[in-house]
């Protein structure tokens, strides 16, 4: 189970930074900036190996479910 930052949003971030930079902003001037979106992410198969269940409600809830 990993519940963290969303990847493919943190390039999309990155990606306008880089546009800023381009056209002449200083890298010092830019604010930092923190996730907004995270991502719940369960390997079901590795669960049922190690003998743990996971609950529906917390697989409903999940972004992806690994089988």
């Amino acid at each position: 189970m990993s519940y963290g930052p969303s990847i493919s949003d943190a390039y999309r971030q990155w990606g306008v930074y880089a546009g800023r930079i381009l056209k002449g902003a200083s890298p010092a001037d830019l604010p930092v900036m923190q996730a907004s979106k995270f991502e719940l992410v369960i390997n079901a198969e590795t669960a049922r190996m190690l003998g743990l269940t996971m609950p529906d409600k917390l697989l409903a809830a999940a972004d992806e479910v690994i089988e």
